[in-house]
């Protein structure tokens, strides 16, 4: 990708337009000093519509998770919330059931009229390791202001997996956002008419496009459940490690219901085959909290063409990282369990998902992520 591509309405900082920034955009951000690092960008680091962040040389294994709130710094309050701190550059492991707080490599001087959010990378939301970004006088978690001027930080919770981690690990990842690029529900109407969001017959648009569970089954299998007390899975070591000693495939059994144990963690897929058009970027969201003690899918970003036929794809389907929280649930075939929001790129990116590097879930089924072999 060219960051020479980005100059004009993608680029640069007085566009009145709203949008999700594309790569080539991110690239020109940091070739401008928005974006500083402390180490030359990975060759496959800018995603379509994103950017991998990368951990640092420290973390710190804190008491609790926290918000630094309005006036404070993440790092005034690890001072006062850390119980030891750690050295990422040989390796660490980082134990489940423990909150650490990590420096990224990664630092934003946002211009006046750009924000950003991030979430966890789909591999790491695939491993149950919950992520968030915090900033400095941060108030919300995974939320970039305006204008943000300063350092970021990680706070990592495995839940299911211990995990080994090394500096220039990623977990997270950003996206760059200008104005409310949202899709209404009339909108998503019509790009839907434009080009199938979804292969369902008629779609829910209310608060975005609804995916539900398929607990039918997929040759055989329904999905997977986390087995306990597993060994390390070291996060860079995509394809070596052996599923079966860390998951339970679960059969279809012709019931189409699942019924989710407390405390355990499990993979399922979607019903519907998700598209995203080259011109849009789509994110899950979760569904009424009301309906369900469950939640569904840590890793929300859908890239521009994940799923889309000239990117290597005939609809996708949506992975669900789903965890029941305090009571067994049953989940039946078809149930709504989350919502595909859409929103507009600023520009198509010049590589689109499925057809450059880091595209490890294109055209997927129900798949594990891309750390196991089966």
């Amino acid at each position: 990708m060219t960051a020479g591509a980005a100059t004009g309405s993608a680029g640069s900082d007085t566009g009145s337009r709203s949008g999700i920034l594309p790569a080539q955009a991110i690239a020109a951000l940091a070739q401008a000093g928005k974006i500083h690092t402390e180490s030359p960008f990975a060759v496959d680091q800018i995603q379509p519509a994103s950017i991998d962040l990368r951990l640092g040389a420290t973390a710190y294994r804190v008491r609790t998770s926290f918000l630094p709130g309005a006036g404070r710094t993440v790092q005034a309050c690890v001072d006062r919330l850390a119980l030891h701190k750690i050295d990422l550059r040989p390796g660490a492991v980082l134990e489940t059931g423990c909150v650490y707080i990590a420096e990224l490599q990664e630092r934003l001087a946002l211009p006046a009229n750009l924000a950003a959010a991030a979430n966890p990378k789909s591999s790491t939301g695939r491993i149950d390791v919950f992520t968030r970004v915090i900033t400095d006088r941060g108030e919300a978690f995974d939320q970039v202001e305006p204008g943000y001027d300063g350092p970021l930080y990680a706070e990592i919770s495995p839940r299911t997996f211990p995990v080994l981690v090394r500096t220039g690990s990623r977990l997270s990842q950003i996206r760059f956002r200008r104005g409310a690029p949202r899709l209404n529900e009339a909108e998503l109407g019509l790009l839907h008419a434009r080009s199938a969001l979804v292969d369902a017959g008629n779609p829910s648009f209310q608060g975005g496009v609804a995916v539900s569970v398929d607990l039918a089954g997929f040759d055989g299998l329904i999905g997977y459940r986390a087995k306990r007390h597993t060994g390390l899975v070291d996060v860079d070591a995509p394809g070596r490690h052996k599923a079966s000693e860390f998951w339970e495939p679960l059969a279809a059994d012709g019931s189409g219901s699942l019924i989710l144990d407390p405390g355990q963690f499990y993979i399922l897929a979607s019903k519907e085959a998700v598209q995203v058009p080259p011109d849009h970027a789509a994110e899950m969201v979760p569904f009424d909290p009301l309906v369900g003690e469950f939640r569904v899918h840590y890793a929300g970003f859908f890239d521009p063409g994940f799923g889309y036929a000239g990117a290597g794809g005939a609809g996708a389907r949506a992975v669900l990282e789903v965890r029941s929280r305090d009571v067994p649930f049953l989940l039946e075939d078809g149930q709504i369990v989350g919502r595909l929001v859409y929103e507009r790129m600023l520009d198509v990116p010049e590589t689109l998902y499925g057809a450059g590097a880091g595209s490890n879930y294109q055209a997927q089924g129900l798949k594990l992520s891309k750390h196991f072999v089966l």
